[in-house]
């Protein structure tokens, strides 16, 4: 089989789920997620799922609530690729949004009688056809925000529903074209090759401006936002990020990269360690923390340069490393707010 047909037939694969859940009815989704997975699939999730028993466990436990929470819930992918990482795993990678009219509490998140948008990132290891592995981070502080129920730090950079691709191509389409997809992977390596030489040279020695597009998005997760352009994206994240935690590194090549034409996406549970100090970070107080991150990212690249990077982090994830539970925060910020019914949007 070729190399083309292997990416080609895991996305299709992955079709039936996609259109379940779009058109959601919690058995037909059910169904798709048994056919889709082995029984013994890994399966991450973000805080406070985190690992779930294969597709009974990440159906009963997370889909089912959500659905209950948000009866007209609908997926929408706003980029799905594919490839196969430097350690030959075959990867298919999807960006998007859960959708729908939030009525009931989710997480203790307080309903809004309102349609709502919760960003995924979600990344399936396909072997023979089969999903082998799950890593998937939903922006749960998103909905968070969207309630009016915020308990963390304000956000530096813009907080708004992240497009997809301003190209409108996110869902890449065959033929395969190996060659621009390698293209695409190596600019992405070389641009963090260069954001690691910060540490010896500083800003210049990263050499922004030649990897990304002087006119590049960067969309981070709720509780950090978007930076436009490398003025907003230094200022609204990196400054603050490099500031927090100067020793942030790799761990070790748990970070899986995979290319499919100009989009680039990086696996990794988790794919980033450092040490939280200077002056702290997303208001966590700096005391010598040591943590872990999980990121699930998107570039996509343009005529050479990086034009948009989509970021998700597992925000709960982090504060909990450091002995702070976000949800019960939240919990005692809207304890006193009435919970609204289904009936009262009927």
């Amino acid at each position: 089989m070729s190399t083309h047909d292997v990416h080609a037939r895991n996305k299709a694969a992955l079709v039936p789920l996609r259109a379940a859940q779009y058109n959601y009815e919690a058995e037909a989704v059910r169904v798709a997620l048994m056919q889709l997975f082995r029984p013994d699939a890994v399966v991450h999730l973000a805080t406070p799922f985190e690992d779930l028993d294969g597709p009974q466990g990440l159906y009963q436990q997370a889909y089912l609530p959500l659905q209950q929470a948000i009866p007209d819930l609908e997926r929408r992918d706003t980029i799905v690729m594919a490839g196969t990482s430097p350690q030959g795993h075959d990867w298919v990678g999807c960006c998007g949004f859960y959708t729908g009219t939030f009525v009931r509490p989710w997480l203790n998140i307080p309903p809004t009688g309102h349609q709502v948008a919760m960003r995924f990132h979600e990344f399936y290891r396909m072997v023979d056809g089969k999903v082998v592995e799950m890593q998937a981070l939903w922006d749960i502080p998103e909905l968070m925000l969207q309630a009016g129920a915020w308990p963390m730090a304000p956000s530096l950079g813009r907080e708004w529903q992240v497009p997809g691709p301003a190209t409108q191509d996110g869902l890449v389409a065959g033929p395969r074209d190996a060659a621009r997809a390698e293209r695409s992977l190596q600019l992405v390596l070389d641009m963090l090759a260069g954001l690691s030489l910060y540490a010896t040279g500083g800003v210049a020695a990263m050499r922004l401006e030649k990897y990304w597009h002087p006119r590049m998005s960067w969309y981070g997760p709720s509780g950090i936002g978007t930076g436009r352009g490398i003025a907003g994206f230094r200022h609204w994240h990196q400054i603050p990020f490099l500031n927090g935690m100067p020793d942030r590194r790799g761990t070790g090549g748990k970070g899986e990269f995979f290319a499919d034409g100009d989009f680039v996406a990086v696996s990794g549970w988790p794919n980033m360690q450092a040490t939280i100090s200077g002056d702290g970070w997303l208001g966590i107080a700096p005391a010598g923390q040591q943590i872990t991150m999980r990121s699930l990212d998107f570039w996509r690249c343009e005529n050479g340069l990086i034009r948009e990077n989509w970021v998700l982090v597992d925000l709960l994830h982090v504060h909990r490393q450091v002995g702070v539970d976000v949800l019960a925060r939240m919990r005692e910020f809207n304890q006193a707010r009435a919970p609204l019914t289904l009936q009262d949007w009927s």
